[in-house]
């Protein structure tokens, strides 16, 4: 253990271990085994969302025990505590799919309290479950202590029939089964060999595509987002993030040092290089809050404009996160979008060192097939579009990823929440042609903005994904694929256009242009916006009432404070 200078007088832990006056807080320390060595030390708090809650999870401790390790040999004295989440493969298509997008600010919420009450001085998180990891990034941003972040890792791919499977080919057979192309039996058989190990969705759903934000926006260390969960390489990469973080509190290295409107960017052009989840829309911009930036969903739509859809990935493509990996990763990603200047190879990193110094040694390599070259694309635009028109004043998005037609006009076949429209789906009650429109699912009407894989998925698995569009204030899983736009906003609970539309109105996309209208005049539109009523909700007390008094639009990532613009103090310098 090398000789590390640490100004204690500056540390937030001062608060609780340094002085006679702080002799009764010490004494709570001996309780659990520490020594004095290690109550001179900093603490440094390892945040994990370990919990049984599903396959994301359970990997966790094991790899926070391997932090802790890095952070005890580099001089500093871990201390872990535990955070919730919430699965959405689990909570998906019923009512506790609103406890999803309320969870990452749970996440970030209580890591934010634990560090403020115990006065960590640094923070390492690790995190495995879709919106664990922005809630973790968020927190990191928020407190403003040095930190790194760690993934938990992506689950193995299943094998059914020859063909590699994840959770989302079982989702799309509930549809293949309604629709009669598959027996009972097949559908038991898939499901019991989709899923075979620990880790998180192995596609570039949500999960995956955050993890490749965490590297690409700096936060993590490189190579660190690839590596499947049960891979005894990430008890590695565990061990250096624990390591890193005491460089970083030794050099006085900061999250807001790390992560600025340009990191945003290189984040935004990885989500959309990858065909990454509609969801990174939501996040970025919600990380982008805790730091007074302004980033919303249309910046985050100009920069997929631009970018190059290079990665060939589930759900639109042919690939898994653990062959990413074995091509060379998120590193390799950067190579070619830094090559053809794409991505800004300036911002700084956990490591010290900026994006084109941690990647100067690497070689784009040719001869791997999940890449594609940045001027050699699958695509020549990003696998995620941003859309705008007097349906969706202030926006939609769109995973165009593996899409043929960008192009869909029909008539509004309209549900007031997503049971209702599966069950429609279920049944076979709609027509080829039709938009089918999800609302009240937004942030504040849902509440909760719940993803739709469930009806998606069987609309896909009924061979209809082309036939029929999506349209929701709700979100989508990174997993959806087909015509299926999410995020319209003003949401229907705000009295947005996507409230005031029939049975019957033509709506239009087209995601080549960026546009979404409904054929009514501005006013028509505003006699139905005075005959409107908000329906009422049955979520009047508890957490989710909170919520939805608390969450603004999903256009600047459906955030519950107002973030740092509003800040006047920071909490690393308490």
């Amino acid at each position: 253990m090398k000789k590390r200078n640490f100004d204690h007088s500056k540390l937030p832990s001062r608060h609780v271990r340094v002085g006679s006056e702080k002799a009764p807080h010490r004494s709570y320390y001996y309780a659990m085994g520490l020594d004095e060595d290690d109550i001179d030390k900093p603490f440094i708090g390892v945040a994990t969302c370990w919990n049984e809650s599903a396959p994301c999870n359970i990997s966790l401790m094991r790899q926070s025990k391997s932090v802790k390790e890095g952070v005890s040999k580099e001089g500093g004295t871990p201390r872990e505590f535990t955070t919730i989440t919430v699965t959405d493969g689990i909570a998906m298509g019923h009512q506790g799919m609103k406890s999803s997008l309320v969870s990452r600010e749970i996440i970030s919420d209580s890591i934010e309290v634990s560090m403020r009450g115990h006065c960590y001085d640094a923070l390492v998180g690790v995190a495995g479950c879709d919106k664990s990891l922005p809630g973790m990034m968020m927190a990191m941003l928020r407190l403003n202590v040095p930190s790194v972040f760690i993934y938990g890792g992506s689950i193995l791919p299943g094998s059914y029939k020859g063909k590699d499977v994840t959770v989302v080919d079982v989702f799309e057979a509930v549809g293949e089964f309604s629709a009669g192309k598959i027996s009972e039996e097949d559908l038991y058989e898939l499901e019991c060999v989709a899923c075979p190990s620990a880790g998180s969705c192995g596609g570039q759903f949500t999960a995956n595509t955050m993890a490749c934000v965490s590297e690409a926006i700096g936060l993590a260390l490189p190579y660190s987002a690839g590596p499947p969960a049960p891979d005894e390489s990430r008890d590695k990469y565990a061990f250096d993030s624990g390591k890193a973080v005491m460089d970083l509190l030794e050099n006085n290295i900061r999250p807001r040092d790390i992560v600025t409107r340009e990191s945003f960017i290189n984040a935004a052009v990885v989500v959309a290089a990858t065909g990454g989840s509609t969801n990174g829309a939501l996040h970025l911009p919600a990380m982008a809050n805790e730091i007074g930036i302004d980033f919303d969903l249309f910046d985050v739509a100009d920069i997929f404009k631009s970018t190059p859809y290079i990665a060939d990935l589930k759900p639109g493509g042919n690939y898994v996160a653990k062959d990413m990996h074995e091509a060379g990763g998120v590193p390799m990603l950067l190579r070619t979008l830094l090559d053809e200047g794409f991505i800004n190879g300036d911002c700084l990193t956990v490591t010290g060192k900026s994006i084109a110094e941690n990647i100067s040694e690497v070689t784009f390599d040719g001869t791997q097939k999940v890449i594609y070259p940045a001027n050699k694309p699958i695509t020549k635009t990003g696998g995620v579009v941003g859309l705008k028109g007097n349906f969706a004043p202030d926006g939609a998005i769109v995973k165009v990823a593996g899409m043929d037609n960008l192009k869909f006009t029909g008539p509004a076949r309209c549900f007031d929440c997503e049971e209702d429209a599966f069950i429609a789906v279920e049944n076979k009650n709609y027509n080829d042609g039709d938009v089918i429109v999800i609302r009240y699912e937004g942030p504040k009407g849902g509440p909760g903005m719940r993803e739709m894989l469930s009806t998606t998925a069987a609309l896909y698995g009924q061979g209809k994904g082309d036939k029929v569009a999506l349209v929701t204030d709700g979100r989508f899983s990174g997993g959806t694929r087909g015509f299926c736009i999410g995020h319209v906003g003003p949401e229907a609970a705000d009295g947005g256009p996507i409230a005031l539309i029939k049975d019957g109105d033509t709506i239009s996309i087209d995601a080549d242009s960026g546009t979404i209208e409904v054929d009514l005049t501005k006013e028509e539109l505003s006699k139905r916006k005075k005959q409107w009523v908000k329906p009422k909700t049955d979520y009047n007390s508890g957490t989710l009432w909170k919520y939805s008094l608390q969450v603004g639009p999903a256009r600047y990532g459906a955030v519950t404070h107002p973030g740092a613009k509003e800040e006047t103090h920071c909490y690393a310098d308490i």
